[in-house]
Formats: structure tokens, C-alpha cells, sequence
């Protein structure tokens, strides 16, 4: 029978600012509402179906099997996960999938119904920079109920939950990391309530054209 661990932690999961790959793309949200603030002191809850290790001499916490942190509105989901302790008292949680099951992210935006929600082989999150990183087979998009509003792929992607910045750059070439051969893209949709916006939705639809040879 499955057991299930559980784990509280308080304070703020240091920096992963740096990027190495040629390629960097910094985009910015383009409405006026913040990450939910509130979430940045919620103390963090782990919890899995399998085993768990708890070392209190060098501050590491290792879960795995469906684990599940919840931290206010932010909910990752991986199968393993390891959380550390920095010096300072800060914290930082690496989130791993498995093939078919990438570690997930989800986070509501403060005072809209929009949620930041990306997926990755592995993520990082970061408490005193309040910042996630997604690596391998990244995609993030920016949901407006259950609609996709944006969306950002890329080898590696790391969001700023303060400044709602993202930082995208793509691979070395095509591989199993980067099946889009390194390349970064992003679909960007009008801002809701703006005259674009609004111009799009009255769009009618796209028709095709008739097959070669089609004759009517």
C-alpha cells in the first residue's frame, strides 16, 4: 500500500539567472497584473505516494513517486523532487518528470482569472528570486480561464515571478532535448479589452481553398 509523505516549509524558495545558450528572447506579459503576491510567503507543502528522505544535517528533502507542491496558488507536480536549504535560509525545489509525464507548473495571476501553467523535463524553482526555470521541452503559456492566451516554447525557459519576465533561448540543434531543432517561438495573442482584441474575436472564420483539381 502506498504511504504518503508530507512536508511545511516556510520562508521563500537563490538565483538561476544565467543563461548559456546563443539564443535569448526576454518578453514581458502584456497586461498590468502580477503574479499573485501573497505567494511569495505561503510556506511550501510537499507531499508523494512513495518514499521520502528527510536529512536535517545537510538540509536536503528528496520525494518521489506523483509529488505535489502547493505553495499559495502555485502547484508543481513532478515524480521526483528535491528540496534544499540554502546558507541564508532560503530554499529551492528541483521538480523532475518521466517520459510521457512532464514536472508541471501552475501559478494564478494576481486579480484576473489567468494562470501561468508550463512544462518541462525539469524545473527549478527558486524562492529568493522567485523565479521557476523550465529546461528541456519547455512550453509556457499564459491561460485566460481554460483559453491559451500565450504561448512560449524553447529549450530553456525561465520566468521572473516579480517582473512576469520571460527569458526563452532554444538548444544546440535538433535532438531528443530539442526536437525543434533549438529554436525559440511564441504566439502572442491581443490583450483582452483592447480594440485588437476585440477586432480579432469579431473575425470571421478562415475558409480553405479548394484542392487542386477540385472543380465546383
Amino acid at each position: 500500500m502506498a504511504c504518503k509523505f508530507h512536508a511545511s516549509m516556510t520562508d521563500r524558495l537563490p538565483s538561476f539567472l544565467s543563461l548559456l545558450a546563443p539564443l535569448l528572447l526576454a518578453m514581458a506579459l502584456g497586461t498590468p497584473a502580477q503574479a499573485e503576491r501573497a505567494d511569495r510567503n505561503k510556506p511550501l507543502n510537499v507531499a508523494a505516494d512513495r518514499q521520502g528522505t528527510v536529512d536535517l544535517l545537510k538540509q536536503v528533502i528528496v520525494f518521489s513517486g506523483n509529488v505535489i507542491i502547493t505553495k499559495g496558488s502555485i502547484v508543481i507536480k513532478a515524480d521526483r523532487v528535491e528540496v534544499r536549504e540554502t546558507p541564508d535560509g532560503y530554499r529551492t525545489a528541483m521538480a523532475i518528470g518521466v517520459a510521457g509525464r512532464p514536472a508541471t507548473f501552475r501559478q494564478k495571476r494576481e486579480g484576473v482569472d489567468e494562470f501561468i501553467d508550463g512544462q518541462a523535463d525539469r524545473l527549478e524553482y527558486d524562492d529568493r528570486a522567485d523565479t521557476v526555470r523550465f529546461v528541456n521541452n519547455a512550453i509556457v503559456r499564459r491561460l485566460r480561464g481554460a483559453s491559451i492566451g500565450d504561448e512560449i516554447t524553447g529549450h530553456l525557459i525561465t520566468y521572473d515571478n516579480i517582473t512576469e519576465v520571460f527569458s526563452v533561448s532554444g538548444g544546440g540543434g535538433n535532438t531528443a532535448a530539442s526536437p525543434s531543432g533549438g529554436r525559440v517561438r511564441a504566439v502572442l495573442t491581443p490583450r483582452e479589452g483592447t480594440p485588437a482584441a476585440a477586432e480579432a474575436a469579431s473575425a470571421p472564420p478562415l475558409k480553405t481553398s479548394p484542392a487542386l483539381g477540385d472543380k465546383r
